[in-house]
């Protein structure tokens, strides 16, 4: 078992800043594939943490472990968001304290407008994203407001998932490879807006195939390898490191 972080500090060794969402030895099976074998981190308020590692390596099943999504299913660990335990929570119970995940297939209601979309996730009365915010921060979406969500374009329903998110006030954002059969200009457009939302405070990890963009964007990154943890340090240490990316990431 791994050595439970301390709650109040994270790991990194470069930080003393308190721990927001914190991951205590987290194992997680499909059926009775062993997919998350001990995992553990800790992520500072407002940061950025890209979640690492070739395909298969666990990424996405950690994701959907924070998520509380029950698949994979988390036989073992703890999870605790802002003081809050999730690991015995629900996913909608989950969500209702603060997760918000973007599922790699978007999921952008069919038969509703992008307004229609966004009103159904936002909280009454919002408290810190309005349509009128989002919309700024979107302002694509606010051009297309009357429009079915599903008829737009793939870089438009990624933003649109990623504002239905934020309507609802969330306190961490679960991006799961928000890049995926995008245009690099639509990348450029998307990755400018989570840098605005950083600054605004959102705490963000994020499922990425495109390493480098997303270490771009990132504070700190964590790589996995068939379900463990082999690195956790800073974007830039992985950016700088040759040997580990040829090794984990095979670029």
């Amino acid at each position: 078992m791994n050595e439970k972080p301390d709650f109040s500090k994270n790991a990194n060794r470069a930080s003393t800043a308190p721990a927001f969402l914190s991951v205590w030895d987290m194992h997680s099976y499909y059926g009775e594939s062993y997919i998350v074998q001990g995992v553990s981190f800790n992520v500072h308020e407002g940061e950025i943490l890209a979640l690492l590692g070739r395909n298969g390596a666990g990424k996405t099943s950690t994701l959907r472990s924070i998520a509380r999504v029950g698949d994979p299913e988390v036989r073992h660990g703890e999870i605790w968001l802002d003081h809050q335990p999730l690991h015995n929570m629900t996913s909608y119970e989950a969500a209702s304290v603060g997760l918000g995940l973007v599922p790699e297939d978007r999921r952008i209601i069919p038969g509703l407008t992008v307004e229609e979309n966004l009103q159904l996730a936002q909280i009454a009365p919002p408290v810190g994203w309005s349509l009128e915010r989002l919309y700024e921060l979107f302002p694509r979406l606010g051009e297309r407001r009357k429009q079915e969500g599903i008829t737009l374009s793939g870089g438009e329903q990624q933003m649109l998932s990623i504002a239905r998110a934020l309507a609802r006030d969330i306190k961490v954002l679960l991006l799961d490879e928000p890049y995926e059969g995008l245009a690099p200009v639509i990348v450029d457009e998307i990755e400018k807006t989570l840098a605005h939302v950083k600054q605004q405070g959102m705490t963000t990890i994020i499922v990425e195939q495109n390493a480098v963009r997303a270490l771009e964007l990132a504070d700190r990154a964590i790589i996995l390898d068939t379900g463990t943890i082999v690195f956790d340090g800073t974007a830039n240490e992985v950016l700088q490191d040759t040997g580990l990316r040829e090794e984990y990431l095979a670029i």
